[in-house]
């Protein structure tokens, strides 16, 4: 119960990236620029995979869900941060914050399942690719995003509500520009040791998508050097050249931002860190995966070149 000389916190004030007056101006063009950059990256590899027959399978399926949860990731955050840019006031309702905080957990959490998930396809692909029709078909890929979705709702949901029951009543300035788990439990007044408990304990749990993408690299490279023709390693190995850019980008921004010691935060380089991961990375994905895939880039062409109206 809270003493006679707390009260109780019902709104959240976000610092943001910059406490400069002048730098406003700047970061809302910036963060405008990648944010429409992203969206229509994303939108576009969404509807080349959808009107491209040739495109329809789990690995392009994959791909096309991977840009629906960015596009979901880069708006929890984005878009109230441009808000705050032009406000006075950088506040955000106590709901509001946990809502933004659930929606971003889960994206951050989908997105590392479905990265273990792709991994697994390109390892079926290229080190059993006799039985790929086999092992993946429609209803175990149906079932893998079905089982990741369900993942990411209820690890979101887990911490979303133990923080939330949490009292805040030291300060509601939140150093960051969105509602992350970490710097608001410091805000907090309450014994934080179930929160911490559950982060480690969930985190090694989430871990398994990573050591799922390590182990099927370590057999698709086994395979890969096997492969007597120069021509014949180049192309096996560019099938999964953009994903494990994408793995490289995704864990190694979100292994320093959430395995290490919280004592070693240090605020105004995590914030450039959180940008990487919610900003840049959304932005650079759809570039990662068209540049180097011809098959992607012709239906991105279709789909910019159709007609309006046209089927």
């Amino acid at each position: 119960m809270e003493g006679s000389n707390q009260t109780a916190v019902t709104e959240f004030l976000l610092l943001g990236l910059s406490y400069l007056p002048k730098d406003k101006a700047l970061l809302f063009i910036v963060f405008l620029s990648m944010y429409m950059i992203t969206i229509l990256g994303n939108a576009l590899i969404i509807a080349a995979i959808a009107q491209e027959s040739k495109l329809h399978n789990p690995m392009y399926v994959f791909l096309g869900s991977f840009s629906c949860v960015d596009i979901c990731l880069t708006s929890t955050t984005v878009p109230k941060l441009l808000v705050n840019q032009l406000s006075a006031r950088k506040s955000i309702s106590f709901t509001g914050c946990f809502t933004q905080m659930y929606f971003f957990i889960s994206s951050v959490t989908m997105e590392n399942l479905l990265l273990g998930v792709m991994a697994y396809d390109r390892y079926v692909a290229i080190c059993r690719p006799l039985h790929y029709l086999e092992v993946m078909t429609k209803r175990v890929c149906t079932l893998m995003m079905a089982f990741s979705g369900l993942m990411a709702c209820l690890h979101s949901l887990l911490h979303t509500v133990l923080a939330s029951v949490l009292s805040y009543c030291r300060s509601n300035q939140v150093h960051h520009f969105f509602c992350d788990l970490p710097p608001l439990l410091k805000l907090s007044c309450s014994d934080t040791s179930v929160n911490k408990l559950a982060i480690f304990t969930e985190g090694s749990v989430l871990l398994s998508p990573f050591l799922l993408t390590a182990v099927s690299y370590i057999h698709i490279v086994k395979t890969i050097l096997k492969i007597r023709s120069v021509a014949g390693r180049h192309k096996a190995f560019s099938t999964c050249s953009s994903h494990l850019t994408m793995v490289t980008l995704f864990y190694g921004t979100l292994f320093f931002m959430y395995f290490r010691p919280s004592t070693s935060y240090f605020l105004d380089y995590d914030k450039v860190v959180s940008v990487v991961y919610t900003v840049v990375i959304p932005m650079l994905n759809p570039f990662i995966y068209s540049l180097r895939n011809k098959d992607v880039i012709k239906a991105i062409n279709k789909v910019i070149r159709r007609k309006p109206g046209t089927p």
